[in-house]
């Protein structure tokens, strides 16, 4: 399995990564396809032409000639309102620019982030290249059916980001998800993420702790019993800690 690097345009951290790569690929013998390298398209970059640019601009600050996946980051454009009908015909020119930009071998997969399923649908009327990726806000808390159940129909990957939530630890402090833990020997962020993995739903927990870094990939060798995922799917309560794209035309 390839090693993971996540990026963004927004995060201004590619420079960073490509330091990092440099240093630390030939150090353990590894080459550009033994990673797995993700960036995102900033919403100041909507339209076609700023979009190219912003493409190129990643690749070069990460020194590589391909990303294995790109995703646009939000379905609506900087400095526009959420009302605004301009930011659906952003997006369209964006998304054909992504096409272009894939069959040009720049780009090996395109995605999504923060649509909803009224975004996600428009998409899919109008694309060539279906979406391999819907990357959004995902947890107990904010369980995501919807969603989740149009991405299993189109063949979209439905992936979550705050997994373990925000906003003072409410998700891994709610007492059901610790009466779980207790009861399956293993810590509230375990079972969250194993929430998720056992839905099919992919993760990307971040951690800068080695200890929490390796315990979150240890969530494949225990399974929850299908009534405590209905526990947890019924903490719903439609609650963002992050951004709410409801709003974007």
């Amino acid at each position: 399995m390839p090693l993971m690097g996540y990026t963004a345009e927004v995060y201004r951290n590619e420079a960073d990564i490509a330091s990092a790569l440099e240093t630390l690929l030939p150090k353990y013998n590894l080459q550009r396809k033994d990673i797995f390298l993700t960036s995102k398209l900033g919403p100041k970059s909507q339209g076609r032409e700023a979009c190219r640019k912003a493409c190129e601009r990643s690749l070069q600050n990460l020194k590589v000639d391909y990303l294995d996946l790109y995703l646009i980051h939000w379905p609506g454009s900087q400095g526009r309102k959420p009302e605004d009908s301009q930011n659906a015909v952003l997006r369209k020119e964006t998304w054909l620019e992504l096409e272009k930009l894939q069959k040009e071998g720049k780009l090996r997969a395109i995605g999504v982030s923060n649509y909803t399923a009224t975004h996600l649908r428009e998409l899919l009327s109008c694309c060539s290249v279906r979406p391999s990726v819907l990357q959004v806000e995902c947890h107990p808390y904010l369980v995501q059916r919807q969603l989740v159940d149009l991405c299993r129909q189109e063949g979209v990957h439905f992936q979550a980001y705050s997994s373990l939530g925000s906003d003072g630890n409410k998700v891994l402090e709610d007492m059901t998800v610790k009466q779980i833990a207790a009861k399956c020997q293993r810590s509230p962020s375990q079972i969250l993420l194993r929430w998720a993995t056992q839905q099919g739903i992919g993760v990307i927990p971040r951690s800068t702790k080695p200890t929490h870094i390796r315990e979150n990939f240890q969530v494949f060798d225990f399974s929850l019993d299908p009534s405590d995922v209905d526990k947890m799917n019924l903490l719903d309560r439609s609650e963002h800690f992050c951004w709410d794209p409801v709003k974007v035309c």
